[in-house]
């Protein structure tokens, strides 16, 4: 198996269990709370549950079909950067917990016309699984790209 397929394998792994992840999170916390239920886990750390419409932090209530579009577009802009150099290191991890993120989002942006949310800090908005995957995959590719921003186009 070349180094590309590899990585396209890997990163469909790691998308699948993110996804498989995120639902899973999600099913359980909408099984045992109602929504604005709050549960104390320890320290600043809570589980509530809350159904996002708009995007991040709840900005851009009741986008509905253009917030569909928006992440069906972050998920091919994800698929392009990967196709450029899938054989890249660490490039595996980072396509599969955006893709994956991404995924177990709309899954639920679809399906029920609301993200759900249910990570609670203390201060912070509510937030979920693959919100954690989305927000590590882009840390993740700019540590990767860094040294290629650093150097710029004519070096």
């Amino acid at each position: 198996m070349s180094a590309a397929a590899r990585a396209w394998s890997l990163a469909g792994a790691l998308c699948l269990l993110v996804v498989a992840a995120d639902q899973a999170a999600k099913a359980a916390i909408e099984a045992h709370l109602f929504p604005g239920e709050k549960v104390e886990v320890v320290g600043p750390l809570g589980l509530t549950l809350s159904h996002n419409r708009g995007v991040a932090f709840g900005l851009a209530e009741g986008g509905g079909a253009p917030l569909i579009l928006l992440a069906l577009a972050a998920l091919g802009v994800v698929a392009y950067l990967f196709a450029q150099n899938p054989a890249r290191p660490g490039m595996w991890i980072a396509a599969g917990l955006l893709a994956g993120g991404a995924i177990g989002n709309l899954l639920d942006r679809v399906g029920g016309g609301a993200v759900t949310d249910f990570v609670d800090l203390a201060s912070w908005p509510a937030f979920n699984l693959a919100d954690v995957a989305i927000t590590a995959g882009i840390l993740l590719l700019i540590l990767l790209y860094r040294s290629d921003l650093q150097r710029g186009p004519s070096d």
